[in-house]
């Protein structure tokens, strides 16, 4: 069963309260808003980057494609993870653009397990606040008493079914998704920078001078995500027009060469 929430932070933030645990591990480097509400909630979080560690916790946290580096899990791996565990929870926010078979959706309901969605990061709608849980009726009830009586707003229920409705639109903005996702890793690797991994909405790239270019990025007006575990790390995401595209180029090459001549 799906439950409409707003926002998938919002259900990050309700299933550990929901469910109470003693051991969660998250497999990580992930979103940390995973391991900070278990640990809020009082349970001992493990973050761990072997999937083979997941197996010792009373629960399991996993994002599928991976935020930040892209990656992919097997849904019949998730499956066997998720066998006799009281509660498995797989993110697929960034899911929407990838192709077919990639989430757990289509297996469920599966005991324990909860998949999360996201709906503004696909449709470029994040004001919207919509996210959804798909697990076993059960669940999906606790979910929905938990979150309580009108917890989606008009707009986003109107804006919301009529975006899932248009099969064509998704199908064309997979494809174009799918290109950009490419073109910026090839902009990133033509400029100096390795690519790590990433999805396509952005792309995870290493620098040993990342908080350099960072900082100069950052002063010509173009925001990328650093990592505090991952000081080589940058995440960036698509431009959104042509002219970004030429800004987010002409400025790479200008802090680059800047980074290299004071490195």
């Amino acid at each position: 069963m799906a439950v409409a929430a707003p926002g998938t932070q919002a259900l990050i933030s309700l299933l550990p309260r929901l469910v109470p645990l003693a051991r969660v591990a998250v497999l990580g480097p992930t979103y940390a808003e995973h391991a900070a509400c278990w640990r809020a909630a009082g349970a001992a979080v493990v973050e761990t980057g072997d999937p083979a560690a997941l197996a010792a916790a009373d629960g399991a946290v996993l994002c599928n494609p991976n935020n930040p580096d892209g990656y992919r899990h097997d849904p019949l791996a998730l499956r066997a993870l998720a066998a006799g565990r009281r509660l498995t929870v797989i993110d697929e926010a960034f899911a929407d653009p990838e192709p077919p078979g990639l989430s757990l959706a289509p297996h469920l309901p599966l005991p324990g397990v909860v998949v999360l969605r996201s709906f503004g990061k696909f449709f470029g709608l994040p004001g919207l606040r919509l996210g959804f849980a798909l697990a076993e009726p059960a669940r999906a009830a606790a979910i929905r008493a938990a979150l309580g009586p009108w917890p989606v707003s008009g707009p986003a229920i109107a804006t919301g079914t009529a975006a899932l409705a248009d099969i064509d639109w998704q199908a064309a903005m997979r494809t174009r998704l799918a290109a950009q996702g490419a073109a910026l890793a090839a902009l990133l690797r033509a400029t100096g920078l390795d690519v790590l991994g990433g999805t396509p909405l952005f792309c995870l790239a290493a620098h040993p001078r990342a908080a350099a270019l960072c900082e100069g990025l950052g002063a010509r007006g173009i925001l990328v995500r650093r990592f505090a575990h991952a000081p080589t790390w940058l995440r960036f995401g698509l431009p959104g027009t042509p002219a970004a595209w030429a800004r987010l180029r002409t400025a790479l090459i200008q802090v680059k060469a800047a980074a290299d001549r004071n490195g």
